[in-house]
């Protein structure tokens, strides 16, 4: 299957998730389930995403705007991931601030989704090609049978192992930002 297929298939599966938050109150008990699921659906989405589809984007990309894009979706899903640090965290106090917390994650993965569903499958179609995003594709669904959801337990300890990772995505800003520069000053080098 091709992976932006699959990645388009997981995007409708998180905005349904994302969706039900908006119709439930403030104190449901419903919505820490749906957070978790949350939580975890878009975890797992993001780690396969930046390993195996950003990763091979980005090796290929050549001009600097080409670059730039790859880069604001990482940066797309850092503030993601931050948002569902927030969640996670603990600190809840107030049922409509989680549910407010909810609400701006949501609506931070969708603009997240149309700008990649766009410019990002765009890139991905000139620059890769129909059988490599097949290739990809079948990547993804191993790595995908290779990461069950994990126990609210484990989670951060997985968010804490993923913080390492040579891209700059999960980095803390100034991390990232730096990350960027020096990921910039190698594909220079190698290009040279």
């Amino acid at each position: 299957m091709n992976v932006l297929d699959i990645i388009k298939k997981e995007h409708r599966e998180a905005a349904a998730l994302l969706d039900q938050v908006e119709k439930l109150e403030p104190g449901n008990a419903k919505m820490m389930e749906l957070a978790r699921k949350i939580e975890a659906a878009l975890t797992t989405h993001v780690q396969i995403e930046e390993k195996l589809f950003y990763a091979r984007i980005r090796a290929s990309a050549e001009e600097d705007d080409q670059r730039v894009d790859i880069f604001e979706a990482y940066t797309e899903h850092e503030v993601a991931s931050h948002l569902i640090e927030l969640l996670k965290s603990g600190r809840r106090r107030d049922d409509a601030l989680f549910k407010a917390e909810l609400q701006v994650l949501g609506e931070s993965i969708k603009h997240h989704v149309q700008e990649e569903e766009s410019t990002v499958f765009a890139l991905a179609h000139d620059l890769l090609g129909r059988e490599e995003l097949e290739a990809i594709g079948q990547k993804w669904e191993k790595a995908r049978q290779k990461m069950p959801p994990t126990p609210a337990g484990e989670r951060k300890a997985t968010a804490k192992k993923s913080s390492s990772r040579k891209t700059p995505a999960r980095a803390t800003p100034s991390r990232a930002t730096s990350a960027r520069k020096s990921t910039a000053k190698k594909t220079a080098k190698k290009r040279r």
